[in-house]
């Protein structure tokens, strides 16, 4: 019966860690819902005016007389609400990650809390990188080559939630191409792979970010390319800063077998 009792114990104990763990997680997924919840009311009574800048890319290409238009009955105030919230999440990035770090932080050593600070922060600039690389380059290019390849005598008549949803997909494509670097330093930093196989599968990579780029953006080699250049040029960068990342391993393994 002690016995017994005793393993109940040792029972209890490990379930309240991982019930602690839990209530963590709820109440920080709290948080970040109440924020978002927040920030999209403060931008909610700008929804018209966020869309007119978001689709202004392509309504400064319409040919004289065209307009947007809405086919959906609730589109004129659905798609405004989606636009909204989505850049509400945009803009929460930063606190979003701030929780998920105060959340996995405690369980790192503290060199692994010396690498991750400085990728978190990266990560965050990455994408907003990309997202204004879609929206400053990308944008106006693909737009510009839609509106100038119709035939003659069609009217270009956009409908507005097919504009958004275009210019999310290209914001969300962009946002997490421009990720790469990121992704290939922490493979690195993993073990997963190495520099050298990395390096030694560059023409594979290079493919690679074609392929992506043809399922990922329209059915045109001019955003495929636009997309698929910057991801090979970030997976280049990537390589670079896991060779800095690799060259600090080997120093920290060498210190440690001469102490």
């Amino acid at each position: 019966m002690a016995k017994q009792t005793q393993q109940e114990k040792d029972k209890l104990h490990q379930e309240q860690p991982l019930i602690s763990h839990l209530i963590e997680l709820r109440d920080r997924l709290l948080k970040a819902m109440v924020f978002i919840l927040v920030v999209f009311l403060a931008l909610y009574g700008f929804s018209n005016e966020l869309y007119l800048i978001v689709s202004k890319p392509l309504e400064m290409l319409l040919p004289e007389g065209s307009t947007m238009i809405a086919t959906g009955v609730a589109s004129p105030f659905l798609v405004p609400f989606k636009l909204t919230l989505v850049t509400a999440v945009f803009i929460t990035i930063p606190f979003l990650l701030h929780q998920a770090w105060g959340f996995i932080a405690p369980g790192l050593y503290k060199h692994e809390k010396s690498f991750a600070i400085p990728l978190l922060l990266s990560s965050i600039i990455l994408f907003y990188a990309g997202l204004c690389f879609a929206y400053f380059v990308v944008l106006p290019l693909v737009f510009g080559f839609f509106t100038s390849v119709g035939p003659d005598g069609v009217n270009f008549l956009p409908d507005i939630n097919n504009i958004l949803n275009f210019i999310l997909k290209m914001f969300f494509a962009f946002g997490i191409a421009f990720e790469i670097p990121i992704a290939t330093i922490l493979m690195v930093m993993t073990g997963i792979t190495t520099v050298k196989s990395l390096s030694e599968k560059r023409p594979y990579i290079f493919v690679a970010c074609f392929v992506v780029g043809m399922f990922v953006t329209p059915p045109d080699v001019i955003s495929q390319t636009i997309l698929a250049v910057p991801m090979y040029l970030l997976f280049e960068l990537g390589i670079l800063f896991g060779r800095l990342v690799e060259k600090r391993s080997k120093e920290k393994v060498e210190e440690a077998e001469q102490e």
